[in-house]
This record gives structure tokens, sequence and C-alpha cells, in this order.
């Protein structure tokens, strides 16, 4: 048996892509699934019936599946998302944070509506959807919760200074509510996925067909990661980052720190300039932490 079969998962922005693929596997795995999709284009704007579609397959194929199309910008939309999951079948289990959309322009060029929007859908739409679940999640000792990042983020990618920037901030949110949900068993994880979607299409120069994409770049490839994110033996404040069969994981690292002492001086730090860039010999963040917070409290 499954262990996902009758688990309660909530996806948003699952009409299509990333999403469509998540939700077909969760409800193929005997979940019942929540489709949440505003059926907007690429840039956001718009709405279609593309929740409905995804929602028919499901069931066709003996699967159970409802359909929400709120939008995860709207606070009362995002409310509405889990509202109907509980409404529906009673819970939430999982939540896979999915729904996007691209504004991508150089940031000398962006409009601040752009970047407003893009915020918007992506880091506030995954916090006021996450905020409504995380009550019941919280209360009954149990919960998923997947936020889709992007290398963008991570790593920065020219022209997507507002998507980067909302990707990134995901990160930061992960990290606080991987510690306050974990004593509640909800783990909370990142995905930084890379596939040919509707999405990459609206890039310039970048031709893709969502409705037939290149199966070396297929999203279900990185289906599996959410599955491993959101299983029984779940990881806990994780990036894990999957495309095209490949898959990693991502971390902040932090090196010593070089003791200058109370006197210090702009020359005194430049004289060591090398030393504090030096990274070669650095530790993944939480370690570097964790030994801070040991000595700060030693030292009283």
């Amino acid at each position: 048996m499954s262990e996902f079969k009758d688990k309660v998962v909530v996806i948003t922005g699952a009409g299509g892509g990333l999403g469509k693929a998540h939700a077909l596997e969760f409800a193929r795995r005997g979940a019942r699934v929540v489709v949440n999709d505003l059926g907007g284009s690429g840039d956001g704007t718009g709405s279609s019936d593309m929740a409905d579609l995804v929602v028919e397959e499901i069931r066709s194929a003996g699967g159970i599946a409802i359909a929400n199309k709120a939008s995860v910008s709207d606070k009362a939309g995002a409310k509405s998302i889990i509202d109907d999951a509980v409404a529906e079948f009673g819970t939430i289990d999982i939540l896979v944070n999915n729904a996007g959309i691209l504004r991508d322009k150089s940031f000398k060029k962006m409009e601040l509506a752009d970047w407003d929007i893009v915020m918007d859908v992506h880091l506030n739409g995954t916090a006021y959807v996450t905020h409504a679940a995380w009550p019941i999640m919280y209360d009954k000792n149990y919960g998923r919760i997947v936020m889709t990042s992007s290398t963008s983020g991570v790593y920065g990618n020219f022209g997507q200074a507002n998507y980067g920037a909302a990707k990134m901030g995901m990160l930061g949110l992960m990290n606080v509510l991987s510690k306050e949900g974990a004593a509640k068993n909800v783990r909370v994880n990142c995905l930084a996925p890379a596939a040919e979607t509707r999405l990459i299409g609206t890039i310039p120069g970048r031709e893709v067909n969502p409705d037939n994409p290149d199966p070396s770049r297929h999203p279900r490839l990185v289906t599996p990661a959410v599955l491993l994110m959101c299983s029984e033996d779940a990881p806990n404040g994780c990036t894990i980052q999957a495309g095209n069969g490949r898959f990693s994981c991502a971390a902040v690292f932090n090196n010593e720190d070089i003791e200058l002492g109370a006197d210090v001086t702009y020359e005194d730090l430049l004289e060591r300039k090398d030393e504090l860039l030096d990274m070669s010999q650095a530790t993944e963040g939480w370690t570097w932490m964790k030994k801070m917070m040991a000595q700060r409290q030693k030292e009283g």
C-alpha cells in the first residue's frame, strides 16, 4: 500500500507543468488531491479551466480530486484553498506550494508593478496558503510542506531580480518554519526544480511545447523529489534541486570566524581579507550556528 494513500494533498498552480505532474502522481498513489490553479497565463494574467481539466484526468484514471481556482496572492483566496480541502476531505496532510508566474526584465528596466506581482504570487502566496494550513497540521501533529524555490534565488540569474528575491525569500521562510514545526512533526522543505514548462516558454529565446515537453526535461522527472519531501520519513529544512533525472542538495556554508577584537579597524580587516573570503574549509551553516551559540553560552 502506498504511504500516500488517503493523504489529503493540496497543490497550488497544478493546472499544468510541475504542479500537474505532482498532482497526477499523488493521485496515482491513492492521495486525495486539491488541484488549485487560477488558470492564468505565464505572466499571471487571465483565467481558464486548467484545474478542472486536471481533476477530470485524475478522476478518469480512478483517482480522487477536486478543483479550486482561487489566487494564492489573495488572502481570502489562499484560505479558500485550504477550506475546500477541509470541507471535502476533512483535513490537510501535505501542501505543495507550486503556483508561480514570470515577469522577467533587467532591474533597471523593471516596472515596480512587475516586482510586486511576482513577490505577491511566489512569496506572499506561499506564505498565505501555508498560514492557512499551518494550524491544522500543528494541531494534528503531522504535516509536510514543500515550497517551490529556484536556482534563480539560490544562485541568481540575470533579469530575474523579482523572481530570484521571492524564491530566496522562501528559503528564509523554510528555515524558520522547519524549526517551529519540528516538535509537531510538521516538516518543511524547499524544491529548486528544472523542467520544460510553459513558464520557461515566457523567457525570450526559449521555445517550448508545454503540451509535449522534451522527455529529458519533463516535469514528472522532478516529482520524485517532491514525494521524498512529503514522505513519512521526509527531511526537514532541506533544499533539494531536481530536474532532468538529476538530484542534489543546496545549503549555506560558513567559514571560521576571524577574531579581531573590540578595537578592530577597517585596516585590520583589510590585512586579513583573503582569509575572510576563503571558503575552502567552510562547513554547513547550521553546524556553524550551533557552534557559535554553544560558544556564546559558554562565555555567558
